[in-house]
């Protein structure tokens, strides 16, 4: 189960649905913390920083959650009232569409675009779900990109976005592909900030820290991590890293902790994300509770939770 912590303060949902709590953990009774809690809940989250914001979603191994915490993350910015685009830049291999239940109205990419055979607002597939929210692929599975297709082109089609004339988004949302080769160098190009996907687990961590040192030679140093597919009963029984054992390793802001939940599978399958899922999984609320973090550029900490009341010894929920 999932225990978050704002500045101390209960974790506001952010999709409007009650708040929960753990059975180990009760509401908290103080007046000032409800009223805290109350307004937190009901506000709108602030938009920090100049947009556009580009943002990168990395993590250097493969099948850590990328394209899944892109889908998720985007789609709750746009509940939020901002305006999404997301490009997925993994050529060749791209799923984002799938997860998004967008991949039959995909007619046109960027390289038609490139190629003058089409204009930006024809490649720009507007989700029917949320209108404030559009997917960008850069080319079609299995094509060949061109040799001369890089980072440049990837910034010009950044500032093509930012110049059309039904306005400049207020999320750029980069999907980045694995590995570290070409397609990486390019998709981190226009980016200005990183969210940088990892699991509890070693290779995972190693792939993360190699990231992230390639990302702050590229001048990102706005870098926030997602721990993702985090099982609470391997914590405790020793047979999973904790997430402070994660940030310590890594260094990094921690922007979400998302639980293992074989809802993701279902609605990869179905192309419907997450979070507009009803009643909301604990991944969902940690998706969305991470998307509202990114837009006020802000972090979270792990707390403390009793294991019992009987014990007077305290076990951290995410953390060692």
């Amino acid at each position: 189960m999932l225990s978050l912590h704002h500045h101390g303060f209960l974790h506001f949902t952010p999709s409007f649905s009650k708040p929960f709590y753990p059975k180990t953990l009760k509401p908290p009774t103080k007046p000032a913390h409800k009223t805290h809690a109350l307004l937190q809940y009901n506000r709108k989250p602030q938009l920090a920083g100049d947009t556009p914001r580009v943002v990168v979603i990395t993590s250097g191994k493969g099948g850590v959650g990328k394209t899944t915490t892109t889908a998720n993350i985007g789609l709750s910015l746009a509940r939020f009232g901002f305006s999404v685009v997301a490009i997925d830049a993994d050529v060749g291999l791209r799923n984002l569409d799938l997860l998004l239940g967008l991949e039959n109205r995909v007619n046109y990419t960027v390289m038609e675009v490139l190629n003058g055979d089409c204009r930006l607002d024809q490649a720009l597939v507007r989700d029917k779900r949320w209108s404030n929210f559009e997917l960008l692929c850069i080319s079609k599975p299995r094509s060949k990109l061109p040799i001369g297709f890089g980072g440049k082109a990837l910034v010009w089609l950044v500032d093509a976005l930012k110049a059309r004339q039904e306005g400049s988004p207020d999320f750029i949302i980069i999907d980045c592909p694995a590995g570290i080769d070409a397609g990486f160098i390019t998709a981190i190009t226009p980016a200005n900030e990183a969210v940088l996907v990892t699991t509890p687990d070693i290779t995972s961590l190693r792939d993360a820290d190699r990231v992230t040192g390639l990302l702050e030679c590229d001048g990102i140093r706005d870098i926030k991590m997602m721990v993702n597919r985090v099982r609470t009963d391997m914590i405790k029984g020793e047979d999973m890293m904790s997430v402070l054992d994660v940030q310590e390793m890594l260094g990094l802001a921690l922007l979400g902790v998302i639980p293992e939940d074989s809802e993701v599978i279902r609605s990869t399958n179905r192309g419907y994300p997450l979070v507009l899922n009803k009643p909301p999984t604990l991944a969902g609320l940690a998706f969305e509770q991470a998307a509202w973090r990114l837009v006020e550029q802000d972090s979270m900490k792990a707390v403390m939770v009793e294991e019992e009341p009987k014990k007077r010894g305290f076990f951290s929920f995410f953390g060692g």
